[in-house]
């Protein structure tokens, strides 16, 4: 939900933040008024527990910020204690619980205040639903019992986020919304973990400690996908980079090989893009690259591996395709490209609409130049630059 600026949110994804918002607090209210006062025993459980949780947060966001690295939302931890929390804790120790990310909102870098209030609200939510199923006063302990705790608190909460982000761009990819795959590993791992620390914690309150490093460990590896898409993953356009699109496309080769597939290759180079970059600025020409890729996701097909080579330069791999398919796809990202329309702002701070991009694109298939990744690229470049030398704005095949 990253880039969220709330008072820009379209229409209903304004009023489903708030509402979600006030749904939280509408819950939190009644718990603290009507709840019994905590025993001994609740107090001392609830201490272990926030004692561990704490010292997990603390100490990987310190260690984050010494690193310089952005962190990705540290759910697992939060579900992990939370878990144990909806099983031994009374609900008004629960709401205290869920202080913890807030936490992490103080010591970690969160420029959009609404998007982390959003996420907390989400997970309070998501929190109270899985102590009713659970039993509101007393909750039970059976194994259907466990395991629909944690399905409720992963799903409840997966769910009322993802909803948020379809409404904030409906167009959004299914990653996006859903999250990874190792994601909901990690959910399962995390709500198992919260059970077993529940466990430990009635048997012996003190006991919870040890549940510190396996915490900090979940933490570690719930960045995984955030450390993989970074080493995947362009920075300015979020295409794949030039060394992950190179693994794709040999992967995708091979497979076309043992299959006699055709395939082809695009290699696209913006028309005079250093005069954006040296007349208007390098801001200008960012805002035109990601314009660029988003404009080449929807212009290509679903099973097309795009990426970005450097500077203005894009590739795009197109298994299944022979020439016709692949001029035709290379002729729409060429008229889609001159019809773009990129709204940026120049060195001087002026407002600048850019309406005059051009592409150039250079076509090559393994009908004519064989199924080595190297080879394709070669002839892809030699057709780029016939279309460069020809007036540009023009697709050329090898």
């Amino acid at each position: 939900m990253g880039g969220w600026l709330l008072w820009r949110l379209r229409p209903p994804a304004l009023v489903y933040v708030l509402l979600v918002q006030a749904s939280a607090l509408g819950l939190v209210v009644p718990v603290v008024a009507t709840s019994r006062p905590p025993q001994q025993r609740d107090l001392i459980m609830f201490t272990m527990l926030a004692i561990t949780a704490g010292t997990v947060i603390v100490a990987t966001s310190v260690s984050i910020t010494m690193r310089h690295q952005v962190r990705r939302n540290p759910w697992t931890i939060h579900i992990t204690y939370l878990a144990a929390g909806v099983l031994t804790l009374p609900p008004n120790l629960l709401v205290l619980l869920l202080l913890g990310p807030a936490l992490h909102g103080v010591l970690d870098v969160r420029p959009e205040l609404h998007r982390w209030m959003f996420t907390t609200a989400a997970t309070t939510i998501a929190v109270f639903s899985a102590r009713w199923v659970a039993g509101w006063e007393h909750p039970g302990w059976s194994p259907v019992q466990f395991v629909l705790v944690g399905a409720v608190l992963l799903v409840v909460r997966a769910l009322v986020v993802a909803i948020g982000l379809r409404l904030r761009n409906p167009a959004a990819p299914r990653q996006e919304v859903l999250g990874d795959p190792i994601d909901v590993l990690l959910g399962i791992v995390a709500a198992s973990l919260g059970g077993l620390l529940a466990i430990a914690l009635v048997a012996e309150p003190a006991s919870a400690l040890l549940a510190g490093p396996p915490l900090a460990l979940l933490d570690l590896a719930s960045q995984l996908p955030q450390w993989r898409r970074s080493a995947q993953r362009d920075g300015k356009t979020g295409l794949a980079n030039a060394m992950h699109w190179d693994r794709l496309a040999r992967v995708e080769l091979a497979r076309a090989r043992a299959r006699s597939h055709p395939t082809a290759v695009l290699l696209l180079d913006l028309d005079h893009f250093k005069r954006v970059n040296d007349e208007i600025g390098h801001m200008a020409g960012d805002a035109v690259l990601a314009a660029v890729a988003l404009m080449l996701r929807g212009s290509v097909r679903r099973e097309d591996v795009v990426g970005r080579f450097g500077g203005e330069e894009f590739v795009v791999l197109l298994p299944g395709a022979n020439s016709e398919i692949a001029c035709t796809v290379a002729n729409r990202v060429r008229i889609s490209t001159a019809s773009l329309s990129v709204p940026a702002r120049d060195i001087k701070g002026n407002y600048r609409e850019l309406n005059d991009l051009t592409v150039s694109i250079g076509v090559a298939t393994t009908s004519r130049f064989g199924y080595e990744l190297s080879d394709l690229l070669v002839a892809a470049d030699a057709a780029l630059l016939a279309a460069k030398a020809a007036g540009r704005n023009a697709v050329t095949m090898a």
